[in-house]
């Protein structure tokens, strides 16, 4: 629990009410990250009260909260002013927020789009300067998915992109075989297997198109260098 004097006020107006809450100014940007993890309401508060005036000290009446909130259960009336009202965080946590969810659009678009010129990945950088190019803002509070698609549409204009799974063929020597299910399971999916008479296993695996370089390398990697790995055009 934060402590009071550190702590920044979270507002909320409705029907005419006014409500306060102080909050921890990180747990509070946390919980509103739709990209986030829980928070514990109890946790981001420095109090549990609802203040009318928080720099006063001034509680809001029961009769208030019943009327906006339909209960007088602090955590509950917080809740509701953290989803609803407003933070005032600070720049440098708004501009570190933004920085934050601006590598994750990045890091997913990177991941699951190729260039359909040639069937190949758009390294992160090139992703970056396309954005930067296309003048894209990127809003800390709302998620990942829904900017992913904001920004394909700036983007398209500037550089060829699309979002695509492909299908990589994969040969594994007998001997470490029984590794490739949990390397592969983070990329994608096993389509089809099958074990050859020299002990080798070999797979098709469908992935993110982003994802063939890395996945090429991993299995290199368990490998030692013996696998195979091909795109399947």
């Amino acid at each position: 629990m934060v402590n009071v004097d550190e702590a920044i006020i979270a507002k909320l107006e409705s029907y005419g009410e006014h409500f306060e809450i102080l909050v921890d100014p990180d747990l509070a940007a946390e919980f509103r990250n739709p990209d986030g993890q829980d928070v514990a309401i109890e946790d981001i508060l420095a109090i549990e009260e609802i203040f009318k005036d928080s720099k006063k000290g001034d509680k809001a009446s029961d009769e208030a909260m019943e009327k906006v909130f339909e209960t007088t259960d602090p955590l509950d009336c917080a809740k509701q002013i953290l989803e609803k009202g407003n933070i005032q965080l600070t720049a440098e946590q708004k501009r570190q927020m933004q920085a934050d969810k601006r590598k994750l659009i990045i890091n997913k678009i990177a991941r699951e789009s190729i260039n359909p010129q040639t069937g190949f990945p758009h390294p992160p950088l090139r992703i970056e300067n396309a954005m930067d190019e296309a003048k894209v803002k990127v809003d800390p509070f709302i998620s990942v998915d829904q900017q992913v698609q904001t920004t394909l549409k700036a983007i398209r204009p500037l550089i060829p992109i699309k979002f695509e799974k492909v299908k990589m063929a994969v040969r594994l020597p007998g001997t470490i075989a029984g590794q490739a299910y949990s390397a592969i399971r983070p990329f994608g999916e096993i389509l089809q297997e099958e074990w050859q008479q020299d002990g080798s296993w070999i797979g098709i695996v469908e992935l993110p198109g982003g994802l063939q370089d890395q996945f090429s390398g991993k299995m290199a990697e368990i490998s030692n260098g013996d696998g195979e790995t091909k795109l399947i055009k």
